[in-house]
């Protein structure tokens, strides 16, 4: 019976194979045949031996460990007697030697961090890249900027996308820098230290880890310590963020009142299921809904953190669920900000309309700071301009017709000169230039993805 959503409605396939119950099993078998591998080098076993048994002990079916496990309560250890039930009674004797279960379960884990890292690496290029192209694309489109959800100065929608890339490619900066800590696994036994391989332990541990392609822990209890896995899961929650910071407004700009973009809305799609007109933003829902549940495997994974002595089992539990959902979700909701960010339309005309409904008041700064050039203190002009504003918003007036009225304003400045500085185009400061450089440094940084 399938009750998690996980199952059928969220995450890509690609990363579900990844974390699934059979790729698990089989990544503990890697571990397992890398120990053994590493034991024949040696001497403990024979090498040709090792690699007929690997090739059996891959066959072993996830229900064969599962019927082991529910007679002895041990998943480990079901394993461990699955695979020497398939191999060789003289390979069978060195199944799991020195080894204790953290020894399997942590390095197979790593592998999947691994192996997730790389497919998320490339969403997260592809997604900068898209950002990118936007922002290259709308470098002039210039709309109308908020704060506090009011009126603003007038900013473009290429510094939009431009602020929303540098973030990304911040992550992508980040995702290169935690492999070096992330991707660890361990062959130390029971408490840590090696005691069952005896002075060889380090070289076995080594000899593991690099037919799997890790790096060995520096140092280790009966289990990594579980600081890697706080920084991964921050690290995809840091992400979800982000994606969540996009698509929120995205959701903002697609409200009726504004509309100044869109995600596509298919021919066939129904957007509800009592008002035929509706085009709700069901993606971007999506993905702030699901960077929520990201969000909050934060505080459980650092409670599982904290263990007595070498180690107690509360955390096993909780990561089975957390690695599991967090990196499935993180996945989901990358795939669908790319396909949003692909397919979004810009209404330039509703764009250009919001900007020009302000009448010229989102532009007050521009008259108090050109005053204070004139001859004003910034604090008396500052004042002036606010009544003004005022003024403007209690009679439904242009701040244009109210500068006019304004003999404090007009000893300063003449007609021609406030209608120039009441034109949008001529207060974006320096966004272009900071666009151009965004894009720039996001080329520095990774390099062939920005073209």
């Amino acid at each position: 019976m399938i009750v998690h959503p996980i199952d059928y409605r969220y995450g890509t396939e690609e990363m579900k194979r990844i974390w699934s119950e059979e790729s698990r099993i089989k990544r503990m078998i890697w571990v397992e045949m890398a120990l053994l591998r590493a034991l024949a080098r040696k001497g403990y076993v024979d090498e040709e031996r090792v690699k007929e048994a690997q090739k059996r002990a891959l066959e072993i079916t996830p229900e064969r460990v599962k019927e082991i496990e529910e007679e002895i309560r041990h998943d480990i250890m079901a394993l461990v007697r699955a695979i020497s039930e398939v191999v060789d009674e003289d390979v069978a004797r060195w199944v799991h030697f020195g080894a204790t279960s953290n020894d399997i379960t942590d390095t197979a884990v790593a592998t999947q961090i691994r192996d997730s890292l790389k497919i998320l690496e490339l969403k997260i290029r592809e997604l900068i890249r898209l950002l990118c192209e936007k922002a290259r694309e709308y470098r002039d489109v210039i709309c109308l900027g908020r704060t506090h959800g009011q009126p603003a100065l007038p900013v473009t929608y290429g510094f939009r996308f431009a602020v929303w890339a540098s973030e990304m490619a911040r992550h992508l900066i980040r995702l290169r820098e935690i492999k070096e800590r992330v991707l660890v696994g361990k062959m130390s036994g029971a408490v840590g230290t090696q005691a069952g391989f005896g002075e060889e332990g380090i070289e076995i541990e080594k000899c593991v880890m690099d037919l799997l392609g890790l790096k060995p822990a520096i140092i280790s209890t009966q289990i990594i310590p579980r600081d890697v896995y706080c920084e991964y899961i921050e690290f995809l929650s840091n992400l979800a963020t982000t994606l969540e910071k996009i698509a929120t407004n995205f959701r903002i700009l697609q409200r009726g009142e504004i509309g100044e973009l869109m995600e596509e809305f298919g021919k066939k799609q129904v957007g509800s299921s009592t008002m035929p007109h509706k085009r709700n933003p069901i993606d971007c829902e999506n993905i702030c809904g699901i960077s929520r549940v990201i969000r909050g495997f934060v505080e459980p994974m650092h409670q599982s953190s904290i263990l007595w002595e070498e180690r107690d089992l509360t955390n096993s539990s909780a990561e089975r669920i957390i690695l599991v959902e967090a990196t499935v979700l993180v996945d989901h909701a990358l795939s669908r900000m790319i396909r949003v960010v692909k397919r979004l339309r810009l209404n330039t005309e509703r764009i250009r309309k919001n900007l020009e409904d302000l009448r010229g008041l989102n532009l007050s700064e521009a008259v108090m700071l050109e005053l204070t050039r004139r001859g004003m203190s910034r604090q008396e002009a500052h004042e002036v301009i606010r009544e003004i504003s005022m003024r403007a918003y209690s009679r439904g007036t242009g701040l244009l017709d109210e500068l006019l009225r304004d003999e404090r304003v007009m000893r300063f400045l003449k007609r021609e000169e406030l209608k120039e500085l009441l034109k949008p185009e001529n207060y974006l400061g320096t966004a272009g230039e900071r666009i151009d450089s965004v894009l720039k440094w996001i080329e520095s940084v990774t390099s062939d993805i920005v073209k």
